[in-house]
């Protein structure tokens, strides 16, 4: 009994703000509008639907759809039977989705309309799932043939569920977006998941007064777990939208005075190359958030003179972490260009060298967390989940500087690190220098195998719309910013970067198909 009165989980959270706040508004998607006590009602409803389904504590339920306002609520739902959310990737392929659906033995997967197709062909691929939930997408449409409708669990009349639940219990396994190589499942506790709730809040100023525009997808845990749980953990009202594409999201934050807003530096970059930047109201926003990735400077000097009344903060971390580690407040984006902070409330971090020594300020080494953020391990990987946490500390896989005022510049990945000539460079580095040039709207940078070099440095780079830009201005200019060794020996000029869904530069797909560019040399 004395579980229960001290019980702290994700499912409580949403209960306790519908008890604070029951009129306010807490989820706006499309024409949808619930007040928080009937979003608690739908969950508890949802709930008892997926019991009826057989869905129990403990059991893996995916997700495989865009964002709505029933991914929301079959969020609490699920932590209110104590099962264990596994959001997947729409963008893969059936066979990747099929494989973190066997490897996470799925036993139910939630889609809508536009992914039911994908969702049928992954669960066919030999895995356990037997049911199907369809979620209603932001734009009114049909339920899929011969899958439960959200509206059938939410017109449930069983009674609300009554688990034995504890923080320490499994909330969600959420995978790895396999930049580098298969997913990996972080296992994350609701305990873990609240503790980061609470270095949001405090961190990154998440506020009940705020209206906040959830765009990106909320299979990822940035968007869900780092903005949309902290904002209900608070009473903030939500706004839902699965498509952050400038058409949609400047509107939207016009006709709703957004005052809060995530998005990786890729998403604010296409925000203000938007020919409705300069016509929309924005004036209600006031809190900006990126992550993903390091802003380019010249993009922070650019934000601040078009969107001055908007503070930002740069958040850093990874799914692993549940996922926020440090941050980067308003007051230091141009006094730290570049910088991911320092570590956030409940996390302490450090820059070691391979013996776990901590390394002088400004040398590069690896980037490692304690923090009850983190996760119990790598789902049925125990080998990688040791490697992981070898020598009590959580090992990143980013390299970083740390300066003599504790802030932390990530320098790149340990695998993402270019190996030229014998020399080591930094492809941020390199990334920032071609910044510099105005005609520039996005650059990747990478190593690419070269029978001299071994490796060889090459810039992936898109213009901005009606700029001419050439390899040559581009080479000219790395010239004169970086020593020989750094500078590309190609660059590439593209019309888009690969990204995941979350913004994400996909790098190892831009080295696979760059892999034959020095084949002839």
């Amino acid at each position: 009994m004395n579980d229960l009165a001290h019980r702290q989980t994700i499912a409580d959270l949403l209960y306790r703000s519908a008890r604070r706040t029951p009129a306010k508004t807490a989820i706006v998607c499309g024409d949808v509008r619930w007040t928080y006590a009937e979003f608690d009602r739908i969950c508890d409803r949802v709930a008892a639907g997926l019991g009826e389904l057989g869905i129990d504590k403990g059991h893996r339920v995916a997700v495989l759809a865009r964002n709505s306002h029933g991914f929301a609520a079959l969020r609490f739902a699920l932590a209110r039977l104590g099962a264990v959310l596994v959001p997947i990737n729409f963008m893969l392929k059936a066979e990747e989705a099929a494989y973190i659906l066997r490897h996470a033995g799925a036993r139910l997967l939630a889609t809508d309309s536009g992914l039911a197709e994908l969702a049928r062909a992954a669960a066919a691929m030999d895995t356990a799932v037997r049911d199907f939930v369809w979620l209603p997408s932001e734009e009114p449409g049909a339920p899929a043939p011969g899958m439960t409708s959200f509206d059938a669990l939410a017109a449930s009349s069983a009674p609300s569920p009554e688990v034995e639940l504890a923080g320490s219990d499994l909330a969600q396994i959420v995978y790895t977006s396999g930049t580098e190589s298969l997913p990996k499942g972080a296992m994350l506790t609701h305990e873990a998941v609240i503790w980061q709730y609470v270095s949001c809040v405090v961190d990154a100023s998440i506020s009940g007064d705020d209206l906040t525009l959830h765009a990106l997808p909320l299979y990822h845990c940035a968007q869900l777990d780092v903005f949309l749980g902290p904002s209900i953990y608070v009473g903030a009202s939500n706004v839902i939208t699965a498509k952050p594409t400038p058409d949609n999201l400047l509107p939207l934050i016009e006709r709703h005075r957004i005052g809060s807003f995530f998005a990786p530096p890729t998403v604010w970059i296409s925000l203000l190359r938007s020919p409705l930047f300069d016509t929309t109201d924005l004036s209600s926003l006031r809190k900006g958030y990126y992550g993903a990735s390091i802003m380019p400077v010249e993009v922070l000097r650019e934000l601040a003179a078009r969107l001055p009344d908007v503070r930002l903060w740069n958040l850093y971390g990874q799914t692993e972490i549940a996922p926020l580690a440090t941050m980067l407040g308003p007051d230091d984006q141009l006094r730290k260009p570049g910088s991911c902070g320092r570590a956030v409330l409940n996390v302490e971090t450090r820059v070691v060298d391979d013996r776990m020594q901590d390394v002088a300020p400004g040398e590069v080494g690896e980037i490692v967390h304690r923090s009850p953020h983190l996760m119990l391990g790598y789902f049925h990987d125990d080998e990688r989940t040791r490697d992981a946490f070898e020598g009590g500390w959580f090992h990143s896989g980013d390299l970083g500087t740390i300066d003599d005022e504790g802030y932390i510049a990530v320098v790149d990945r340990k695998k993402d690190m270019i190996k030229t000539g014998g020399e080591n460079v930094a492809s941020r580095e390199v990334e920032e220098a071609v910044y510099r040039l105005p005609q520039v709207s996005e650059v990747a940078v990478v190593g690419v195998p070269h029978p001299l070099w071994v490796e060889a440095v090459v810039a992936v780079v898109v213009a901005k719309s009606g700029h001419a830009l050439t390899e040559k201005d581009v080479l000219a200019h790395c010239a004169t910013h970086l020593a020989g060794f750094k500078a590309p020996k190609r660059v590439v000029l593209v019309e888009s970067l690969p990204k995941n869904p979350s913004g994400k530069l996909l790098k190892r797909q831009l080295r696979e198909t760059l892999s034959g560019l020095f084949a002839a040399d």
